[in-house]
């Protein structure tokens, strides 16, 4: 119940903490800030997912702990404190599952800890109730803990991998690349970069060599690039056209045949 109670406490304040990021991102771009503040988003989601390593090391050591020094344990206390956590998590996590947003997701997964957390707590007064053997509560306590490690791990990944500007893990670069390719107009594609602003907003930059030479032409083949990015669910982009390929030392860089 302690590591429960502690796991939940740091929990309010995480979700007290994606909270607030939310209500910072919403604040509209400035000259000095052009990109708003939507990666306070990611900032908290990080946060968040390094705060779950450290209760997951709490957790872990106080199981360790009592493994070693078995200790008696009052289910009068345990078992009613219990079910009252999970009746307040359930209704937490119903409140906040669903939804895209990475840092609203890393809130989740707290409660979702917490929830587990309630239900071995419960599982394991019952068993020491009919038994008598108290070591299912720091083995309780080892499971919630490998859990609540391996969501802060994703977290971290999926945060971190935002920071460092890789491509969102829901588009298929290459297969966007050749659906620009086959858009009439177009002779190749380089400069290409698919990263994040913050977990909901996919951002696509691009150098165009386009064999269009008058201005409503190319206009055209930009429309048409523009709706293919946004079936994709891509609303940011910029797109830099050419009629002859420039020299930029591209990493990127895929001609049509």
């Amino acid at each position: 119940l302690l590591g429960d109670a502690g796991h939940m406490l740091q929990d309010s304040a995480a979700i007290g903490l994606s909270l607030a990021a939310l209500l910072i991102a919403q604040r509209a771009p400035t000259p000095g800030q052009t990109f708003g503040y939507h990666r306070v988003e990611i900032v908290a989601a990080g946060i968040n997912g390094i705060l779950l390593f450290a209760v997951s090391g709490v957790i872990i050591n106080s199981a360790l702990l009592r493994l070693a020094s078995p200790a008696p344990v009052d289910l009068g206390i345990m078992l009613p404190v219990a079910c009252t956590g999970l009746a307040a998590n359930i209704i937490a996590a119903a409140a906040l599952h669903g939804h895209d947003d990475l840092n609203v997701r890393s809130a989740f997964w707290h409660v979702i800890g917490d929830t587990l957390s309630s239900v071995a707590v419960i599982a394991a007064g019952t068993w020491i109730a009919f038994t008598g053997q108290t070591i299912v509560d720091p083995l309780a306590g080892i499971f919630i803990a490998s859990v609540i490690f391996c969501s802060a791990f994703s977290l971290l990944r999926e945060s971190l991998g935002v920071f460092l500007q890789f491509a969102p893990r829901s588009l298929d670069t290459g297969t966007i690349v050749q659906d620009i390719l086959a858009v009439p107009g177009v002779r190749g594609i380089h400069n290409v970069h698919a990263w994040s602003l913050c977990s909901n907003i996919p951002v696509f930059d691009a150098h165009i060599y386009c064999t269009a030479t008058d201005a409503p032409a190319v206009e055209s083949v930009k429309k048409a690039i523009k709706d293919l990015l946004e079936r994709r669910g891509i609303r940011e982009s910029t797109l830099e056209f050419e009629c002859r390929e420039c020299a930029d030392r591209a990493v990127y860089r895929c001609l049509k045949d």
